[in-house]
């Protein structure tokens, strides 16, 4: 058993200790998910043989663990009792194996333990008489926590606090093969970098990542595993590329539209490609990738600045090429008519260098380590293509979700291909023609713990699942609503800003320098400025009402007479 918490320093070093519990387990279905993992690891009594890739018997989902780096999972039983005190409902929970680890050791813990280590493990008597035959580990990674510790301890947001306290574990390589068992002794060997602990490269991975010094640092360590390494680097690049096209980028570029497609009577798809591309930095192609809920806002010949929802593929999408999906609105405000009628191929658009992701405002929605169980999306009609490339991401990372999506008939569903690609049981489809009805009341009363929940669909959508996710009291946080348009009526007001030292009267721009913006409708929160005195007639979706105290949105918002910001 591990030693009561008050006894262990964590701060003391590390030379050696003892393996307390040796864990192991297959693949199974968690409790309430459809969605398989290996963290529940059961004792292995006796010795077990640890290969290139971990321990013989033990499974874990590809998409995020196992692999060479992530080949063995440590964890330091002393930080139970602590979780336990501050997380009394799941205080039965918190014992070793409850973050799903291999070995189970004491002393060692991210304090105490630096990238690079090197550790022999065996019996004290093969330490001393055969070492060269003993198990050699190499730590490798910090323990990048995602949502199935929320989903295991039953603690929503808990995932984030277990690297914030520096508490996640940590993973090895192995460096030679060889077997392990309780009661065996972990020895350091070799430590090349002793100022890079577990809990220092968090520092840089986390919670300071604007360091361009340690950035590069990190990103220059060998024993480091890919999955950390490569993030540094790529911000090393994005930073080398960020300063090199800033005197270069124009606020609008100009794309092409190379395919323009019939999706369905009322929508049409525009595929649209950057005539001068923007190359990546050598690394760091993902960079120009589109995360999925991005919007991009394209401006017309006609002078309409109009903002639409990329529909993806999530796999492909780049801010050189992408596409969207767009509804012929019967009260159309000129966007949607203009593209129908006048929008072909070879067709010419300017598009604004800033895509924005609506759908992290209020999530991490794409990122499983974000904590969120199971992600439900309510759409009708063209509200789709908000959320098609988000269902396609997630679950190409084994992340729980469904769709429930109104049409007003069979013929009536666009993107069709795609929707049948998604897994089975994913996708309700509810068709008026077949007097099917979208009851979102029944799926607002219905909502799973720890489940995320977004709307987006015609006005009468909107506004009875406000009405509903308030009724059934859903957390704020819990839910996203994607607005398709946004009440920007009411009377100019005077708004000083604060840092610029003038006055004007807002009307979506402040003085001579627009505020930056995307979705326009008050869902992403780019136009977000802050609010340091006045009132304000709040609009749009993506501020808490915590948020709304210190901030407003500038494109929907309002001013009550006369308000002081900051840009």
């Amino acid at each position: 058993m591990a030693e009561p918490q008050s006894k262990i320093d964590l701060y003391a070093p590390f030379e050696r200790d003892t393996i307390l519990e040796v864990r192991a387990s297959k693949m199974k279905k968690m409790r309430g998910l459809e969605v398989m993992s290996g963290i529940d690891k059961t004792i292995i009594n006796g010795p077990v043989y640890v290969g290139r890739t971990g321990l013989e018997g033990d499974e874990s989902d590809p998409t995020f663990h196992g692999g060479v780096d992530k080949a063995v999972h440590g964890y330091c039983s002393s930080h139970y009792p602590t979780w336990a005190t501050e997380h009394p409902s799941a205080a039965a929970a918190f014992v070793p194996g409850g973050f799903g680890e291999n070995l189970v050791t004491a002393h060692m813990n991210e304090r105490n333990v630096c990238i690079g280590d090197t550790m022999i493990v065996g019996s004290p008597s093969a330490l001393t008489s055969t070492p060269e035959s003993c198990l050699l580990l190499q730590v490798s990674l910090p323990r990048q926590p995602c949502f199935k510790l929320n989903h295991r301890f039953q603690l929503k947001k808990f995932a984030p606090l277990t690297w914030k306290h520096s508490r996640t574990g940590w993973y090895y390589r192995v460096l030679r093969p060889g077997f392990v068992q309780a009661g065996d002794e972990i020895r350091l060997v070799s430590r090349p970098h002793p100022q890079w602990t577990i809990e220092q490269i968090q520092e840089y991975l986390h919670r300071n990542q604007d360091d361009e010094a340690m950035n590069a640092e990190l990103a220059s360590i060998e024993e480091l595993g890919a999955e950390s390494r490569d993030a540094f680097k790529a911000r090393v690049a994005r930073s080398a590329a960020k300063k090199k096209r800033a005197e270069k980028l124009a606020r609008w570029r100009d794309f092409r539209v190379v395919e323009r497609r019939q999706e369905t009577s009322r929508i049409l798809s525009f595929i649209l490609e950057a005539i001068d591309p923007i190359i990546p930095p050598p690394g760091d192609e993902k960079s120009i990738l589109l995360k999925p809920g991005a919007h991009a806002r394209v401006k017309l010949d006609n002078g309409l600045v109009r903002a639409y929802s990329i529909v993806g593929p999530s796999s492909c999408s780049t801010i050189n090429r992408f596409q969207l999906g767009i509804a012929l609105e019967p009260h159309s405000r000129g966007g949607s008519a203009y593209f129908h009628s006048h929008v072909f191929e070879g067709h010419i658009l300017q598009v604004s260098t800033t895509f924005t992701n609506a759908l992290s405002g209020n999530n991490n929605n794409n990122n499983s380590a974000g904590g969120i169980s199971h992600h439900i999306y309510v759409a009708g009609g063209v509200g789709l293509t908000a959320f098609l490339t988000s269902l396609e991401q997630l679950q190409s990372i084994h992340v729980s979700c469904e769709l429930h999506y109104a049409v007003r008939s069979n013929k009536d569903i666009p993107f069709r291909d795609r929707l049948s690609q998604l897994n089975p049981g994913t996708v309700k489809i509810y068709d008026k023609t077949q007097g099917e009805r979208l009851n979102i009341e029944d799926i607002v009363k219905k909502i799973p713990w720890n489940t995320m929940i977004y709307f987006c669909g015609p006005k009468s959508l909107m506004l009875e699942a406000a009405q509903l996710v308030k009724q059934y009291g859903v957390p704020e946080g819990e839910v996203h609503f994607e607005a398709f348009e946004a009440d920007v009526g009411g009377d100019p007001f005077e708004a000083v800003v604060a840092n610029r030292n003038d006055k004007m009267v807002l009307q979506r721009e402040f003085g001579d320098e627009e505020v930056e913006g995307s979705c326009c409708v008050g869902n992403c929160g780019t136009c977000k400025v802050n609010l340091k005195g006045g009132r304000v007639d709040h609009r749009g979706t993506a501020l808490t009402a915590e948020e709304k105290e210190e901030a407003m949105l500038a494109c929907v918002s309002r001013g009550v007479g006369r308000i002081v910001i900051e840009i």
